[in-house]
């Protein structure tokens, strides 16, 4: 159909797409998907991420990092296997790393803490950052204060914050706002946010196999549902779908150094 879209957010390794990985995939390229950016959990998802990448060169590109989720009193172990890779060969960016008060905030100080140490080799490595939040703006920007006009760039993962949020995180660096399937549900409010949001400072993301748009809502979500989320905005900015693809798509190259052409 001529559409180009580059999918900045899928954990298309997950076990959810063991059974049907390769129909899945040719589902996203027929839909329009030129490439994916997989993000790591934590070093239980490397291989399977890795041989993701191996299987599809050139279309999916792995990011290397600790979720916040994944951080506890083991934490250091972790860093130290991103660190080892970060040195062993080239990474699209450094994430999903980031905050998250939702689950549990036993582990905040240590969150905070290899938050920053990712944020770090961000800068080190010259590589963008893939960043989770959730229930955690006020940690996050509190981290992030420390690293201001030193040239960090990267996504805001999933945004569901307000405009000022928006405006914060903008002021912090070369930053855009990952936009997926939530737009598409009834009451997340994200809607009226996004339409006061500058178009060329979006992505789109799906989070695949998570947060599944409508009216897909329930079902284990992928890569080619992403057409949804990019008929939301166009809707949204009164535009076409192509039209929202080819600006979203022109973010996403600017943010990634992909390898060749996508």
């Amino acid at each position: 159909m001529g559409i180009n879209i580059i999918d900045t957010h899928a954990h298309l390794y997950a076990a959810e797409f063991d059974s049907d990985r390769e129909a899945m995939l040719q589902r996203a390229k027929e839909s329009g998907i030129s490439a994916v950016v997989l993000p790591n959990v934590d070093s239980s998802t490397l291989q399977g991420m890795l041989n993701l990448e191996a299987a599809y060169p050139g279309y999916c590109f792995a990011a290397i990092g600790v979720h916040p989720t994944s951080i506890d009193d083991n934490y250091e172990q972790e860093l130290a296997i991103v660190e080892k890779e970060l040195q062993r060969r080239n990474y699209i960016a450094i994430g999903e790393i980031g905050t998250d008060m939702y689950w549990d905030k036993k582990w905040r100080k240590q969150q905070l803490e290899a938050f920053s140490i990712q944020l770090q080799w961000s800068l080190d490595y010259k590589l963008p950052v893939i960043i989770h939040v959730r229930d955690s703006f006020d940690e996050t920007f509190e981290v992030m204060e420390h690293f201001r006009g030193k040239g960090l760039k990267g996504v805001f993962h999933s945004f569901t914050g307000n405009e000022q949020q928006a405006d914060t995180i903008f002021g912090l660096g070369s930053f855009y706002l990952g936009i997926n399937g939530i737009l598409t549900f009834k009451n997340s409010g994200l809607r009226e946010v996004v339409g006061n949001l500058p178009l060329d400072r979006l992505v789109l993301e799906t989070d695949s196999p998570y947060l599944t748009p409508a009216p897909y809502r329930g079902k284990r979500n992928e890569s080619s549902r992403i057409q949804l989320v990019a008929d939301a905005l166009a809707e949204i900015y009164q535009k076409t779908t192509d039209e929202v693809a080819a600006i979203t798509t022109c973010n996403a190259k600017k943010l990634f150094q992909f390898a060749q052409q996508v």
